[in-house]
């Protein structure tokens, strides 16, 4: 075995090992494909308020401005999919913020994973990225086949789904890379019809300004009242179009403990939720997600599902 193969097969053991569900690496290059795809969405001002993902346009696209001297890109999925649900009668989390910040609890594994690396291979330099920089996480696994982009603009695997979280590990390291699969969402609009604000204005393309998870996490003004009795009970974030997807059949629940939700969290009702203090507030999400939004975030989505059954 020449040294790619094992370097790549080293990296690939380890990341196992680490508890992510698949591993995929591509060459640290200009996403070609992706450019245009990207500057349109944003010509067509469908980032909403996010206005963020206007901001550097050229590192999005291209690696080796973000890390210097990078050749690979290692692509991450971590499975967060419950075991456990909410109680029925509930405003409706995201399952993705159930446990502790993923944030965190990825940034740990891939400084692990890096480490590994520069004791097993040598001197390798890399940053690890959790959602939180200017990286196309979905283009970049299905550039390492680790999925594909589906009609809702989430990463898909077949026997898997899609609920996982994305993460890279980009590095100066030249590695065996990986190809792209093929599109399996066939003539299937199940995401399209379900979707309650119809943010899926058509196949692979959303309107991020109406997608639920964008009104009850980044929007911070008022959410507008057009979407009354639209928002399906969702107080943070959204999983309908994943709910929907005939491919999350085949998911299982995770094994991560840090993503195991507060008990709490899965037993409270609608009155419970509309009366949270900032102190329960405080305990049932100490280290989640769900602080982004924070407590008077997370109140003005509660007041505002509430105005749809007073």
């Amino acid at each position: 075995m020449n040294s790619l193969s094992n370097h790549t097969q080293l990296i690939k053991t380890e990341a196992k090992r680490l508890g992510f569900l698949s591993c995929g690496i591509s060459k640290a290059a200009f996403l070609e494909q992706e450019a245009p795809r990207l500057e349109q969405w944003l010509k067509r001002e469908l980032n909403g308020d996010m206005r963020y993902m206007e901001n550097h346009f050229d590192k999005r696209l291209d690696p080796t401005k973000l890390v210097e001297g990078s050749k690979s890109v290692i692509s991450l999925l971590l499975n967060y999919y419950p075991s456990e649900t909410q109680n029925a009668n509930s405003y409706k989390l995201s399952k993705y913020a159930f446990g502790k910040d993923y944030h965190f609890v990825i940034k740990e594994k891939l400084k692990v994973l890096l480490e590994f690396i520069q004791q097993e291979i040598g001197e390798v330099h890399g940053r690890a990225f959790v959602d939180s920089a200017p990286v196309l996480d979905k283009a970049w696994a299905a550039k390492s086949g680790l999925g594909w982009i589906g009609k809702h603009s989430n990463l898909i695997t077949q026997q898997v789904g899609s609920f996982y979280f994305i993460a890279e590990l980009i590095i100066d390291l030249e590695l065996e890379y990986d190809g792209p699969i093929t599109d399996h969402c066939g003539t299937c609009t199940a995401c399209i019809d379900a979707c309650p604000t119809e943010a899926i204005i058509e196949p692979y393309v959303v309107d991020g300004s109406k997608c639920i998870s964008y009104l009850t996490i980044e929007l911070k003004d008022s959410i507008p009242t057009g979407f009354q009795g639209q928002m399906d009970n969702w107080m943070f974030g959204c999983d309908v179009c994943q709910d929907v997807c005939p491919w999350n059949r085949f998911s299982k629940p995770h094994r991560e403990p840090l993503f195991h939700p507060n008990p709490e969290l899965l037993s409270m009702s609608n009155k419970e939720w509309e009366e949270i203090t900032e102190e329960t507030f405080r305990r049932v999400f100490k280290k989640s997600a769900v602080k982004r939004a924070g407590y008077s975030g997370l109140k003005r989505n509660i007041d505002f599902l509430k105005k749809n059954s007073d």
